[in-house]
C-alpha cells in the first residue's frame, strides 16, 4: 500500500485544560485515524483531545478500518483506539506479527458483534435466537432484492465479516445485503419498525442502538478458531493499537493512551451522541469529556 494514502479529514482545534500543560513530545503531529462507525470517530476525538493538553499537535484522517493496521506498523498512522476482536482480530494480528505494532491498552468494554433482530422480529419468528430457526421464516425476510431467499443486512463491505462463508456453511437461505454505513443500518430498523417488519441485521454491543432498539443476538454454533460456521465471539476484547515507535516519539502522549480504558456504557453515550442527539463528532467528543472529568482527567494528570 502507499504510504500516507488516506484523505485528511480535518485538524482537532480545542484543547482541554488541564493542571499545567506539559511541553510537546515532538513537534510532528500524532496521526489518528477515523473509521465510518460512531463511537470510533468520537473516542479518536477525545483521545486527541488529551494530547493536545499536553501540548501535542493531532491530525485526523479517514482511514480503511482493514488496512489501517498496516498503515500504524509502518508509521503512517500512529494508534488506532478501537480494534474489535470480531472484526478486526485477524487483520490486527497479521499486522502484529510482521512487526511495527503492538495493542497499548485494553478496554473494559466487552464486545459482540453479530446478526441480530429487534423483538418484534421474534414475535414473527419465535424459534429465534436459535441460527436454525432462520431457515424456517427465511421467506418473511425476502425482498425484491433477494428474491425467495431472506435477506441478512450486513455492516459496510469494509468491516469484512464473512458472512457470506457463513451462509453457505450453514446452507442458511439467506442473501447478504451489505449496507453503505452504520447510519443506513439504523435507518432500516427504523423503516422496520414503523411497519413491524422482521429484520435480522448486522449488530454490536456496546451501541446506543440496544438501548433504543430492545432485540437479541442470533445464536449460532459457538466461537471455535478456524470455525466457519461459528458465531463471532460473545464475549470480544476492545483493544488500543500503537505503532511501535509511539513510545520513544511522544513518551507522554502514549503514556497517556496505555491508561485509555473505557466500558460498555461510556462507548455507547459517544455514539448515541451522535446518532441520536444529532451532535457533530468533534462537537459529541468535547461534550462527553465536560461531563466526564472524572474519568479522563487522571489519564492525563
Amino acid at each position: 500500500m502507499k504510504h500516507r494514502a488516506f484523505l485528511l479529514i480535518g485538524v482537532a482545534t480545542m484543547a482541554i485544560t488541564t493542571s499545567p500543560a506539559l511541553a510537546a513530545d515532538s513537534s510532528d503531529p500524532i496521526i489518528i485515524p477515523i473509521h465510518n462507525w460512531s463511537s470510533q470517530i468520537v473516542m479518536s476525538h477525545i483521545v486527541g483531545q488529551m494530547f493536545e493538553s499536553l501540548g501535542n499537535s493531532v491530525e485526523f484522517v479517514s482511514a480503511d478500518s482493514q488496512s489501517v493496521y498496516e498503515a500504524v506498523r509502518l508509521g503512517d498512522v500512529h494508534l488506532q483506539v478501537e480494534v474489535w476482536e470480531g472484526a478486526f482480530a485477524a487483520s490486527f494480528d497479521a499486522a502484529r506479527e510482521r512487526g511495527g505494532i503492538h495493542a497499548a491498552a485494553v478496554h473494559d468494554a466487552v464486545t459482540r458483534e453479530d446478526w441480530w433482530y429487534p423483538t418484534w422480529t421474534k414475535e414473527a419468528c419465535p424459534g429465534l435466537p436459535d441460527w436454525q430457526a432462520l431457515n424456517e421464516c427465511a421467506a418473511m425476510f425476502a425482498t425484491p432484492e433477494t428474491g425467495d431467499r431472506g435477506r441478512f443486512l450486513g455492516g459496510p463491505v469494509d468491516w469484512l465479516k464473512n458472512d457470506h462463508i457463513r451462509v453457505e456453511a450453514l446452507d442458511l437461505n439467506f442473501a447478504v445485503v451489505n449496507a453503505g454505513s452504520a447510519a443506513a443500518l439504523w435507518a432500516e430498523v427504523a423503516a422496520a419498525e414503523r411497519t413491524n417488519t422482521p429484520i435480522v441485521l448486522f449488530n454490536w454491543t456496546p451501541n446506543f442502538a440496544e438501548a433504543v432498539w430492545p432485540g437479541e443476538f442470533v445464536e449460532f454454533p459457538a466461537w471455535e478458531e478456524g470455525c466457519k460456521a461459528c458465531g463471532n465471539p460473545a464475549d470480544g476484547y476492545l483493544k488500543i493499537a500503537a505503532w511501535d515507535g509511539m513510545p520513544e516519539k511522544w513518551p507522554g502522549a502514549y503514556d497517556v493512551l496505555t491508561r485509555v480504558s473505557f466500558n460498555n456504557a461510556q462507548i455507547a453515550e459517544m455514539a448515541r451522541l451522535v446518532d441520536i442527539e444529532g451532535l457533530d463528532p468533534e462537537d459529541a467528543a468535547t461534550a462527553w469529556m465536560e461531563e466526564n472529568q472524572d474519568v479522563w482527567q487522571p489519564w492525563v494528570n
